[in-house]
């Protein structure tokens, strides 16, 4: 037991300290900025006469297309690097997830390299998206049968 601790403390005297709320401010600028963009991308469809639906739909798909193509161009991992969670949690982090994987695994050839391997880090959230939108769904619709 003596030697755990010793070892623990060892290790986080030369772990580098991460500079918290230097990262937080970070995060919190680059996903406003993220949303900021989002918004005037909205702007300019709904100025280009695309319906509100349809182009709130055309700034998530623009966001996971440019999200892949500067994950593709190797961009992505320098930018979340210093960011974080303001990169990982929108849609640009999902998008991220998949090209990742795809093109580690591109090497492997297409069947057995990208398409088994593509949604490794981004099938559990998918799965348990489903699945949690499916349960909210039914208490929804559970809620809406007993107090109508």
């Amino acid at each position: 037991m003596e030697k755990n601790k010793d070892f623990r403390s060892l290790t986080e005297r030369h772990l580098p300290h991460s500079p918290s709320i230097k990262r937080f401010f970070c995060a919190f600028f680059v996903g406003g900025l993220i949303c900021f963009i989002g918004q005037w991308l909205f702007y300019l469809f709904t100025y280009l006469g695309l319906k509100e639906d349809d182009a709130y739909l055309s700034v998530t798909l623009s966001f996971i297309v440019i999200a892949s193509l500067f994950t593709s161009l190797g961009f992505f991992d320098r930018i979340a690097t210093k960011a974080g969670a303001g990169t990982l949690v929108p849609v640009t982090g999902f998008s991220n997830a998949v090209t990742s994987s795809a093109i580690d695994t591109k090497s492997e050839g297409f069947i057995s390299g990208v398409g088994t391997k593509i949604f490794t880090v981004a099938g559990p959230v998918i799965l348990y998206s489903a699945v949690a939108g499916t349960v909210y769904g039914f208490i929804y619709y559970l809620f809406l049968l007993i107090f109508k």
